[in-house]
């Protein structure tokens, strides 16, 4: 009977994931096998780099991190249970399709929607004043001036003294005016700009997303640019 269970037991280890998982990376490589993902969601790991991105941007098991805009649920797949066990995960702005789908399923039912369901942004409150990080992915561009400057505002007051703002989204040329093609790119020198004025601190920036190849002429939905636009990748910092 032994010489059966050894082996069992050895397989048992090897698959079990609450045994496999270490370090924050290690839990993002997980969720990113994971069956709640769709291939569509896979597919897209090779261009946008989650494990990489998440790394540079420091964010740890144990942190309280809040995701602004998570649109369809591509990072929150990822970032839910990886923060589950030993952190806690928000979620604010656009929140109503992924509560009334996503979390209310495991490993998602310890996410906490945080603010506003919607994008009502006058007077913007994510009522906690204590996290790690706020991170925003791809949707930078969507809002005008007055909204950036609420979104960046209430991020600086949700994070502890120390706490870091992450932003990337699709590049537009420097000064570049809006224009049919450019709408979902954003100046990646103005935003630096506006952040500051919030009251951060640039800490660093990654060539993870650059692309040498993406002219920044084209929108970004376009067949030769979709899947390869050229994206900027910002780590801010509130002071301490």
């Amino acid at each position: 009977m032994k010489k059966y269970l050894f082996p069992l037991l050895i397989t048992t280890t090897l698959i079990a994931p609450n045994l496999l998982a270490g370090t924050f990376t290690d839990n993002i490589k997980l969720a990113m096998v994971s069956e709640t993902r769709t291939d569509k969601e896979k597919n897209r790991d090779r261009n946008r780099k989650p494990a990489e991105t998440l790394e540079f941007f420091g964010i740890k098991e144990d942190m309280k991190v809040l995701e602004i805009i998570p649109g369809g649920g591509w990072y929150t797949k990822l970032l839910a249970p990886a923060l589950r066990d030993k952190g806690q995960f928000y979620l604010s702005l656009g929140t109503k399709r992924l509560s009334d789908s996503l979390l209310t399923k495991k490993p998602f039912d310890k996410v906490k929607a945080i603010g506003p369901v919607d994008y009502k942004l006058e007077n913007l409150d994510f009522n906690v004043s204590d996290l790690d990080a706020v991170l925003t992915f791809r949707n930078y561009h969507n809002f005008d001036e007055k909204e950036r400057s609420s979104i960046n505002k209430a991020a600086f007051a949700a994070l502890k003294p120390g706490g870091v703002y992450g932003v990337v989204d699709h590049t537009r040329r420097h000064m570049q005016k809006k224009n049919d093609e450019n709408g979902r790119r954003f100046d990646p020198v103005l935003a630096i700009k506006e952040i500051q004025q919030a009251g951060f601190t640039l800490v660093d920036y990654s060539n993870l997303h650059y692309k040498s190849d993406d002219e920044l002429r084209f929108e970004v939905g376009r067949k030769t640019v979709r899947g390869n636009s050229d994206r900027f990748t910002l780590l801010f910092k509130k002071p301490e």
